[in-house]
């Protein structure tokens, strides 16, 4: 699609529904000389080149891609008129299309009903997620598994509970005999469960804990943020494919929160949390006598601890999803790009005399290590981030990110390096662009030879 025809007809339409409302004279006090406006925006795209190419295939680095060009025209064209999703009363188009888009999402999650609502975040929307789990348990503890993301600590902290953090398995995942232990002593309340961890991307055994939610009576809450979407490859066909059972699993799960902004195609900050069961928005219950006046209807801000909210992010969303729906045959096919593009460089690096694989990626991040001599801790650190800060140089850059490995974590995985340190920074690629399927080898190829190049020194 062409961006900037469609944004030109953006602005056009939006024009044409404000004349409907009649003339007015804008205030002068709001007036900007062009010269003055072309002087700040000349520094404004000069600064916004420091940046990285974020858009790129040779940048393989953090969790970051531009946005589909139709959410670009979606959130843009929301933008111009600037609705807030707190209430019906101040988006009531957006709001509606917010509630579309989420029953998209819990019918992507097999959730047969759900109250739920997208966020600015995946922090926010796990801190509502664990808000109600205290609500739900009163006194009771959250555990997640080491790997999870930091988030499941902190808003432990925020909300006053007791956070439990639970060992993995050699794999990165939840170690669900170290959580029966900790399930033992009653303090627990709810367990998170993480569908593809930041650093790994590892997917905890969803439907494993299931039989330990019958048994304690814990509630269990998915942090699908980065992996939720990779359930559109659950179960098909082709090398991409993922096995069902952790993904159809969510299903029976209390909660799970998603971020569209990640591989939803959409722009920051686009989360998104869902409960199963939709009378857990009686927590929410608040009284704003001068914001719900022109609907009976409930309004989004009715169940969300956040008030303004982009009702742009929505439209971005919806319009996304007219496009490429959240089924296997719409985004499944993005995600699953990224995902053979993973398990290609992973084959690429199974045959390397230069690298090594840290361990098999389980969804579209790829972690790696230079085959050093001696295969020492404190050298697979050093040549790691040579390899980093060399990649980032010279006319034919590539962009990685590095992840810190633990002693017993690294020696779990590679037996044969000598741990003298207590850990080792690791290379890290997240593949999520579909464009990467097309560029891996070159990507292998240039690490490669940055990795020779250090061995010859």
């Amino acid at each position: 699609m062409d961006l900037q025809h469609w944004l030109g007809r953006a602005d056009d339409a939006i024009q044409q529904w404000a004349d409907t409302f009649g003339p007015y004279e804008r205030h002068p006090s709001l007036l900007v000389e062009d010269d003055r406006f072309a002087a700040a925006f000349e520094e404004f795209t000069g600064r916004l080149k420091d940046n990285y190419p974020f858009f790129h295939p040779h940048y393989a680095g953090q969790m970051l891609k531009p946005p589909h060009p139709a959410a670009v025209v979606g959130y843009l064209t929301a933008m111009l008129i600037n609705p807030n999703n707190h209430a019906l009363d101040g988006g009531p188009a957006t709001a509606r299309m917010e509630r579309e888009a989420v029953a998209q999402l819990a019918a992507m999650f097999g959730y047969d009903t759900h109250l739920g609502h997208l966020t600015t975040s995946g922090t926010i929307a796990n801190l509502e997620a664990l808000f109600v789990a205290r609500e739900l348990h009163p006194g009771l503890g959250i555990a997640y598994s080491a790997d999870a993301h930091y988030t499941h600590g902190r808003m432990c902290r925020v909300l006053g509970m007791d956070g439990h953090a639970v060992p993995t398995d050699d794999l990165g995942r939840m170690d669900l005999d170290a959580l029966e232990d900790l399930l033992r002593g009653g303090r627990v309340g709810t367990v998170v469960l993480t569908t593809g961890t930041t650093g790994l991307g590892a997917v905890d055994p969803v439907h494993e804990a299931l039989r330990l939610k019958e048994r304690y009576g814990v509630r269990l809450h998915v942090d699908a943020a980065y992996g939720g979407f990779f359930t559109l490859l659950a179960g098909g066909e082709g090398p991409e494919s993922l096995a069902p059972e952790p993904w159809r699993a969510i299903a029976r799960c209390d909660s799970v929160v998603v971020d569209p902004h990640k591989h939803g195609l959409q722009p920051y900050g686009c989360g998104a949390v869902l409960f199963r069961d939709p009378e857990v928005g009686r927590f929410y219950l608040h009284d704003s006598p001068y914001t719900y006046f022109t609907s009976t209807e409930l309004h989004l801000g009715e169940i969300s601890l956040e008030c303004s909210r982009a009702g742009a992010s929505a439209a971005a969303l919806w319009l996304t999803f007219q496009l490429l729906a959240p089924t296997p045959d719409g985004l499944g096919r993005v995600l699953a790009a990224g995902r053979r593009a993973a398990l290609r460089w992973a084959e690429l690096i199974g045959a390397s005399d230069a690298l090594e694989l840290y361990q098999q990626p389980e969804l579209d991040i790829v972690t790696y290590f230079p085959a050093v001599d001696p295969a020492r801790l404190t050298a697979v650190d050093a040549a790691s981030a040579r390899v980093l800060a060399d990649g980032m140089s010279g006319p034919d850059p590539v962009f990685l990110s590095t992840l810190k490995a633990d002693r017993e974590a690294f020696t779990a995985r590679h037996p044969k390096v000598t741990a003298d340190a207590e850990g080792a920074r690791i290379l890290r690629s997240v593949l999520m662009k579909p464009e990467s399927e097309h560029y891996v080898e070159r990507l292998h190829d240039r690490i490669e030879r940055l990795t020779q190049a250090l061995a010859q020194e």
